[in-house]
């Protein structure tokens, strides 16, 4: 093994914050503003990642203002949004593809809540009297199945291509089973604590979910064998110092989400899977396998941590499994069955 030092020095590892480019966008009264923003929303109580989310967005909106001599939001007008909107609508991506609606629905919901923060709470400089974006209408969004499905056996096949001999591949099968077993996004994953999982009461903690919300999910048995072999066996190894994180990296450092979803792509490819997604294929397979052998929708949206009902119930039209059963039972072309029943020959004409 090499030395402690050597194994945990992350490769390509700048040291302090040496080399950071300066923001192009920082100097505008809008950014300034945009901050502002987020300052209130944490202090509100909104998490870290849903500020995250939304400093993409509104970076985006700002960079295109720029683009175009608008530098404060006193500058911003209804046309202007409505003609960002359709920037948004004609931009492709560089492999020409255009932006999902549910893309550009994540892009502009940012804006009206920002606006709506400048024109009621928001202090001087960056006060306006006007909410430019109030009422703004936004992309009809459709409620789509998921793109892809895994079946049991492609889900065992992603579950076994981890090699559980060395720490890493140790590593990557636990958090793969608990994924599987439990349907956690890959933030609620990254974010488990050490005692987040009771292997002797086959439950995990999740802490602030999505929305901020606390839960118990059930554990598995065959996930809780191999987590318990990885904190025996690997996580030691792999730990570099002190930490409270349930799942560690090569380098002994908390996973982050980008991490846990490369490990799912990691085995996905070994498996020869080449269906889109990562993590969520994992998410889905839990609630369709679960829905298919007769569990309740509500469990499944108190498993998921879904807020509404409404998103629950799309995994109901992918879980074919007990229609399919009623189908070979009752169609009559179901078993091979002739589409139409010959006549009995005609007795007079013989």
């Amino acid at each position: 093994m090499p030395a402690r030092r050597e194994r945990f020095q992350k490769p390509g590892r700048r040291a302090g914050w040496a080399g950071r480019k300066p923001d192009p966008l920082a100097h505008l009264t809008l950014t300034q503003a945009m901050e502002a923003h987020f300052e209130a929303l944490l202090v509100a109580g909104y998490s870290a990642d849903t500020v995250r989310g939304r400093r993409i967005a509104l970076r985006r909106f700002i960079a295109w203002c720029d683009e175009r001599g608008l530098a404060d939001p006193r500058d911003i007008t209804r046309p202007i949004l409505e003609r960002y909107q359709r920037h948004l609508f004609h931009y492709r991506k560089p492999n020409g593809a255009p932006l999902s609606l549910g893309t550009q629905f994540g892009y502009l919901t940012p804006l009206r809540t920002w606006f709506k923060w400048l024109a009621t709470d928001a202090p001087l400089p960056w006060h306006i009297l006007l909410n430019p974006a109030a009422d703004l209408p936004l992309p009809n969004v459709p409620r789509l199945l998921p793109r892809a499905l895994l079946g049991v056996a492609e889900v065992a096949a992603i579950l076994e291509a981890a090699d559980p001999t060395s720490p890493e591949g140790l590593r990557d099968r636990a958090m793969l089973e608990v994924l599987y077993s439990t349907g956690l996004r890959r933030t609620e994953l990254a974010n488990l604590r050490r005692y987040d999982a009771d292997l002797a009461r086959l439950v995990v903690f999740v802490r602030e979910g999505k929305g901020r919300k606390d839960r118990v999910v059930p554990l598995g048995e065959r996930a809780a064998l191999w987590l318990d072999k990885y904190l025996v066996e690997s996580r030691p190894r792999l730990l570099g110092a002190a930490s409270e994180t349930l799942f560690v990296t090569d380098w002994g450092e908390p996973v982050s989400p980008e991490f846990v979803a490369d490990a799912v792509r990691r085995a996905k490819t070994r498996a020869g899977i080449a269906k889109p997604g990562a993590t969520h294929l994992l998410r889905h397979a839990c609630a369709t396998h679960m829905l298919d052998n007769g569990a309740d929708v509500r469990h499944i949206q108190v498993l998921l941590g879904h807020a509404s009902l409404a998103t629950t119930e799309r995994y109901t039209h992918v879980a074919i499994a007990k229609l399919q059963q009623v189908h070979a039972r009752t169609h009559p072309a179901a078993k091979g069955s002739p589409l139409v029943t010959p006549l009995p020959p005609d007795e007079e004409s013989g």
